[in-house]
């Protein structure tokens, strides 16, 4: 009977065992709720956090684990959120300076994330670093600064140079809200513009936007922010990628540039028409601390960088020469410092009217952070070519006019096409005919209006000649006046993701089909609980009105017991939204009896979480219903045999005796407290000669779920020996574990022993006065045939003398086995020879019968010749006793390389299969109470087994009721040396 108190007491001990199994877990486990707050930590967590358990429980665990936050960790637990399936990922945490593989699974109103360390081998901890910090430094090539957010604008991961800006470490940072941090905290209003930003992209839009934040305390920076969003397979946003790009310099010089109008602050220049110079401005002087008369004639070249000089040079005499304007880039000597900076140099004949010229004017404009910048933005394609190449998409740009100026070697590899044969527009002959016409459209309106491009198309595939599927995307870089420079695009191989939507819409029009094809009661629901679908067998076994509105549809058919509790529940999971099941009893309209149904029902929801449809089905469970009730009697039944007091039962566990009954305890000399501290191991407690045959029999438990009960002797706890029958099944519940069954064993190994005595006893007894019998016989009939006188009686006492005394031998050969001191003796035997003499003998005493022999065997075994004549003598003898009704018995000799076949065949009752084992026991008979009974003891092929086993032949039987049997024996053909 069920105890509430033992009930509680047992999930309280699990609870407990459970709570010390993740406190003992190598890894940091964490338990999060749906609002991704810690509700739970354990001890490796807390070392990994580096703090105690109140101080982050109840908290978010972005917030409270900086060292572990990663945009990798952040989509992985979107995804298990979605999925509903475990998820695994591995990233590199920067905090940390670890590799960490995180498993995520989904609980009841949560997730968990067990976070493991990897220590990989020293070639993987040489690459993998290496090309994540690669990685990292192409994100810092691209942009100064750059932070992942997540949608709502907490802190994911951030460049270092924004970190070294503020003199922040990235843990400070990581999982709080950008808004908070020191950059944009300074002012409300720089917040709000953050904020305000952060909620535009997180529609999906891409914000662009000038600021000034506030690294440190009196030092500022202008920034040019762009806040990309970037949108999951489903085109919702996943996260935000922030970019900051400092113009502070910039800004500076636009502050300036209302003075330099008025100033001429670039270096400004007067030349001769011959090319040699005649005024350069005080700007230009003080820059190279040249005075205006050294710079006269070619004196300006000495300012420029040796390297420049020649090509400067020939350059402007081209243009003195031609008239046409100048412009070159050169470096400049600073006069103070001596570095060189860079400058583009621009010049422009003034003419008269007549077209002459009559000077040349110029100036010369500082451009060396332009050109580090393009050093930098050089390095940047570079590295952008080595990330393009690594990537699993086809990655391809073109021209504003969408020209292809560059595709990946994925994409040449896919096609199976030079870059030749795919730029500028030789892309189109790779397109499905199908699919060409509109991509190209697609492609055309996204050029004229600089809008996102995105198309799904096929391709083929140049490897196999088929087409697969490929999300494509393409969007513009710009340059600041909104001009594209470029298009960067993009193909995803989607031919997984098309084909799965062509099965979901296969399923959904064959749901219907299926709904009426499986032997449930199949139904949906609307969200209010009206009903919108039931299948055909639902009808049928309902025959209910089910127009009817409400609760009335279910009092029709539920079993009056059973639907005030069902309506509950039901009620209940309308307004929670759980997954619903319930078991009750449902009238069969057809016959009116009631049977029971395991009802089951899940939502669906749309992307909100809203429920649009509940599916359920209904299950007869009423045949399992009446097999638990059948289960509960058995477990009953079994309660008893476990207190039987005849048959000792115990539960065994690998060696260990873990359970047992007092009937076991007691046959054993064992006490329940000896149970309770392990002293009870079946091993220890089996005698050495038996444990060969008990390992045997666990292996057949191990691979058959149970064992043939078979005998051996247990050492008591005294040391005596208790002879036992013992069987074993393993339970299905706790398949470590077997319940066995014992049966004391040592009245009818007692018996045995006196019956084996009395048997050795008997033969040694009868052999002599047998002896002396046959010999006088033999006398008196030798002395009766000279006198010439028949002795019929005399002839048929010889032969009753015979079968006494071959009985005697067995039994006194049986006798002999049983202890192992059965004599042979090693002969060369000729078998065709031995079978020939023992045929002739057989068909002499037994004429009722023709005895066939087939083939030859033309081999000479070694062993005891005596005693394979005992064999197959034993043999053809049974073959005529249980063929009373046949005319024959056949015997057919066949060799192979090692061996020869002897079978004996005859045509008569037949053995049932399940006896074939049997009949080779010590006085096993197979008997038949249809038949009339045939004389013997059961000895014969017990012998026969044991000869043959020592001789390293085999015994087997095949036989059918009522036609007969055939026995096959195998021998070892004899070896040289």
């Amino acid at each position: 009977m069920f105890n509430p108190q033992s009930s509680e007491s047992s999930m309280l001990t699990s609870r407990e065992t459970l709570l010390s199994t993740l406190e003992t877990l190598p890894d940091a486990l964490f338990v999060v709720d749906d609002a991704t707050t810690i509700v739970y930590a354990n001890a490796s967590a807390q070392t990994m956090l580096g703090a105690s358990r109140e101080q982050f429980l109840g908290s978010p665990f972005w917030r409270s684990a900086p060292q572990l936050v990663s945009p990798s960790l952040y989509q992985a637990v979107l995804k298990t959120r979605q999925t509903q399936e475990p998820t695994e990922v591995e990233y590199w945490s920067p905090i940390t300076q670890t590799r960490l593989h995180v498993q995520l699974a989904p609980t009841m109103g949560g997730l968990t994330l067990q976070f493991h360390e990897v220590r990989t081998s020293t070639r993987r901890q040489e690459m993998v670093p290496l090309s994540e910090h690669l990685y990292a430094d192409i994100l810092e090539t691209i942009s100064d600064r750059l932070v992942i957010l997540t949608p709502d604008g907490m802190v994911l991961t951030i460049s270092q140079r924004p970190l070294e800006d503020a003199h922040l470490r990235r843990e400070e940072v990581v999982g709080k809200p950008f808004t908070e941090t020191p950059w944009w905290s300074y002012a409300p209003p720089v917040q709000q513009q953050l904020r305000a930003a952060i909620e535009q992209a997180s529609r999906s839009e891409i914000v662009h936007f000038e600021t000034r934040i506030r690294p440190q305390e009196g030092w500022y920076l202008d920034l040019a922010v762009t806040m990309t969003p970037h949108l999951n397979a489903d085109r919702q946003v996943e996260y935000l990628i922030y970019t900051g790009l400092d113009i502070t310099a910039r800004k500076r010089a636009e502050e300036g540039l209302r003075v330099l109008i008025d100033t001429i602050p670039q270096f400004v220049w007067m030349m001769r028409p011959d090319g040699s110079c005649e005024y350069s401005n005080q700007r230009w002087c003080d820059s190279t601390n040249m005075t205006s008369e050294q710079a006269q004639g070619d004196g300006w070249l000495q300012a420029i960088h040796p390297d420049d000089q020649q090509r400067v040079l020939e350059r402007w005499q081209y243009a003195v020469q031609t008239g046409r304007p100048y412009e070159a880039e050169q470096r400049l000597r600073h006069g103070t410092t001596g570095e060189y900076r860079w400058f583009l140099v621009r010049g422009a004949p003034y003419r008269d009217d007549q077209g002459t010229i009559l000077k040349w004017f110029g100036t010369a404009t500082d451009i060396d952070e332009q050109k580090q910048a393009e050093q930098r933005i050089k390095a940047s394609e570079q590295n952008w070519r080595v990330l393009a190449e690594t990537l699993p998409q086809l990655v391809w740009t073109t021209q504003p006019d969408g020209r292809v100026d560059y595709c990946n070697q994925r994409y040449c590899d896919l096609t199976q096409a030079d870059f030749e044969q795919i730029r500028d527009y030789g892309w189109r002959q790779f397109l499905h005919p199908e699919d060409a016409e509109h991509t190209l459209a697609l492609r055309q309106q996204s050029l004229a209006t600089g809008e996102l491009f995105e198309n799904e198309c096929r391709i083929r595939d140049g490897r196999t000649g088929e087409y697969r599927w490929f999300l494509a995307r393409a969007l513009p870089v710009r340059d600041a006046t909104g001009q594209i420079l470029k298009w960067f695009g993009t193909c995803t191989d989607i031919e997984e993701q098309k084909q799965a939507e062509q099965q979901l819409k296969t399923s959904e029009q064959n749901f219907r089909t299926l709904a009426e094809m499986v032997p449930q009661l199949v139904w949906t629901m609307w969200p209010d609980g009206r009903l919108d679908y039931t299948n055909q067998r639902y009808r049928d076994v309902t025959q209910a009105n089910l127009t009817l509105e409400g609760d009335d549809i279910w009092r029709q058919f539920v079993h009056p017991e059973d639907i005030e509790r069902t309506l509950a529940i039901r009620h209940q999971l309308l307004r929670i939204g759980e997954i619903y099941e319930n078991e009750y009893r449902l009238k069969d309209g057809r016959t009116g009896e009631y049977r029971w149904y395991l009802t089951r029902a899940l939502p669906v929801r749309d992307e909100a979480g809203q429920i649009i449809k509940w599916f359920g089905t209904g299950t007869d469970i009423d045949d399992q219903k009446r097999v638990e009730e059948a289960l509960r009697q058995s477990q009953e039944q079994a309660s008893i045999l476990m207190n039987s007091s005849i048959i000792g039962i115990h539960i065994i566990e690998g060696e260990q005796i873990v359970d047992a009954n007092d009937t076991f305890l007691r046959m054993t000399g064992y006490t329940r407290e000896d149970l309770h501290e392990g002293r009870m191991n079946w091993m220890h407690m089996t005698p050495p000669e038996y444990l060969a045959r008990t390992q045997q029999a666990q292996q057949e438990l191990a691979t058959q779920q149970s064992m043939t009960p078979y005998e051996k002797e247990y050492v008591c706890k005294d040391s005596s020996r208790l002879p036992v029958v013992v069987g074993r099944v393993v339970l299905q519940h706790h398949p470590l574990q077997a319940i066995g069954f014992v049966l004391d064993n040592s009245a009818r190994k007692e018996l045995e022993q006196r019956k084996d005595d009395f048997i050795s006893m008997a033969g040694h007894e009868l052999r002599n006065p047998l002896t002396a019998l046959k010999m006088q016989t033999s006398l008196l009939h030798r002395q009766l045939v000279k006198q010439g006188l028949q002795a019929p009686a005399l002839s048929s006492m010889q032969t009753q003398i015979n079968k006494i005394t071959r009985l005697v031998e067995d039994l006194l050969d049986v006798s002999k086995i049983q202890a192992g001191r059965l004599e042979y003796r090693q002969e060369s035997v000729d078998l065709d020879a031995l079978l020939r003499e023992i045929v002739d003998t057989m068909q002499q005493t037994n004429p009722s019968h023709t005895i066939l022999v087939h083939g030859t065997a033309e081999v000479s075994l070694l062993g005891d010749r005596d005693r394979l004549g005992q064999v197959f003598t034993n043999l053809l003898s049974n073959a005529i006793k249980y063929s009373p009704g046949a005319e024959a018995v056949e015997m057919k000799l066949s060799t192979s390389k090692d061996a020869v076949v002897v079978q004996v065949q005859d045509h008569g009752l037949g053995i049932p299969r399940e006896l074939h084992d049997k009949i080779f026991d010590r006085f096993y008979r197979v008997t038949d109470p249809k038949q009339k009974a045939i004389p013997g003891l059961g000895m014969g092929l017990h012998i026969v087994a044991e000869i043959v086993r020592h001789h390293g032949g085999t015994l087997m039987v095949e036989s059918e009721v009522g036609k007969g049997s055939t026995f096959q024996v195998t021998l070892p053909k004899k070896r040289d040396g």
